[in-house]
């Protein structure tokens, strides 16, 4: 199997074993009103932080260098983190931080590789310019690329589908407390 054949398949299967990460977490779950709570409150600073990116993403149409790619060229990425972060203080267990740190260490640099080539071949120019100035993952915020007009957008974040993340995030929490209350 090729590198990119590997790369590739890693890549597809991201959202599958993301979900079977997540019922293994709850599976080993032992939830506590405190890590609810801490876990909820950094699980909120993700999705904040991905809403404000899908606000002011247009998709392979344009290279975005507004709202939050003007930090980082990866805040959907650095959102999912905290979320991730969120889930493993919420689910007070050391099994999921093992699963948690199994997952990305195995999924998010294929992720962002990936997406790094897209973007050089969509936007080799623009982006060759971008990626000198603002980092692939953590952000730089005294750094950042010039202030581009665009504002932040309910349509995109719709078009975007950042529901879902909502919604799931939602579905995960029901479930810790769930498990809280009645086990």
């Amino acid at each position: 199997m090729t590198e990119s054949k590997i790369i590739t398949t890693i890549y597809t299967w991201r959202v599958r074993f993301g979900l079977l990460a997540l019922i293994l977490t709850v599976l080993f779950a032992r939830p506590t009103l405190l890590s609810l709570l801490v876990g909820l409150a950094v699980t909120s600073a993700g999705l904040s932080f991905r809403l404000w990116a899908c606000g002011h993403l247009k998709k392979e149409k344009e290279l975005t260098t507004s709202g939050p790619y003007r930090y980082t060229r990866n805040p959907l990425y650095l959102g999912n983190v905290f979320i991730g972060i969120g889930v493993v203080i919420g689910s007070n267990s050391w099994w999921a931080i093992v699963i948690f740190v199994i997952y990305f260490l195995l999924f998010y640099p294929v992720i962002i590789l990936e997406e790094k080539g897209r973007m050089q071949n969509i936007f080799p120019l623009q982006y060759s310019q971008y990626s000198k100035n603002v980092p692939l993952f953590f952000p730089n915020f005294r750094l950042s690329w010039p202030k581009n007009p665009r504002k932040f957008s309910w349509q995109l974040y719709k078009y975007n589908k950042e529901t879902r993340a909502l919604f799931g995030a939602l579905i995960y929490w029901a479930i810790l407390t769930a498990l809280m209350f009645f086990f």
